[in-house]
């Protein structure tokens, strides 16, 4: 097993921008407003676990059920709009009363935030460009950056200030609404 470090920042960088958990703060802030602290260590362990069963079992999974990676997209992208939607409009859709304890940080923050279409597909197509030691290394690293993040969420909430987080959740709210437009559009004519 040779350790291909170019191999490793090319599926870092991928996974990053894809991950995208800096630009997940707003959103982080606003779900530990409503939920609590966000239990980094959780988050971070279950996102590494399905993004790792993603990339060894994604597609099996999918045929089992009979769905393809471009309605699983769809079905996404309408998660991701309605994540957007309570960004920009300061409503409630995903009602947190009704959600087991302990669950609440798990969506919309582990899917489809962390572990949602865009992972998925990435994660299955980057098999065809890099070796599988480095995936699950760059993967690794990644998950590592979300824990520090999630940790330091309060910090960073302080640092940044009430009205810079508040201007930063409407446009990371746009920006979501924005991709999952494009997610949808871009899969929805590929569903028979």
């Amino acid at each position: 097993m040779e350790i291909n470090f170019k191999e490793i920042a090319g599926a870092f960088v991928v996974l990053f921008a894809i991950l995208d958990i800096i630009g997940a703060i707003p959103i982080i802030i606003n779900l530990q407003r409503k939920t609590g602290k966000v239990p980094a260590l959780k988050v971070s362990t279950i996102s590494w676990a399905l993004l790792v069963i993603i990339y060894f079992l994604g597609d099996g999974v999918l045929a089992l059920f009979g769905v393809d990676v471009e309605s699983f997209a769809v079905a996404g992208s309408i998660v991701v709009l309605a994540i957007g939607f309570e960004m920009i409009f300061d409503i409630t859709i995903f009602r947190h009363d009704s959600t087991p304890k302990g669950a609440s940080s798990i969506v919309p923050l582990v899917f489809p935030l962390i572990v949602g279409p865009g992972s998925f597909t990435t994660l299955l197509s980057l098999k065809a460009e890099y070796s599988t030691t480095s995936i699950m290394i760059a993967l690794f690293l990644n998950v590592i950056v979300i824990y520090v993040v999630l940790n330091s969420i309060d910090r960073i909430e302080k640092a940044l200030g009430p009205v810079f987080i508040y201007v930063l959740r409407k446009f990371f709210g746009i920006i979501l609404l924005a991709i999952s437009v494009k997610l949808f559009m871009s899969n929805i004519g590929h569903i028979y």
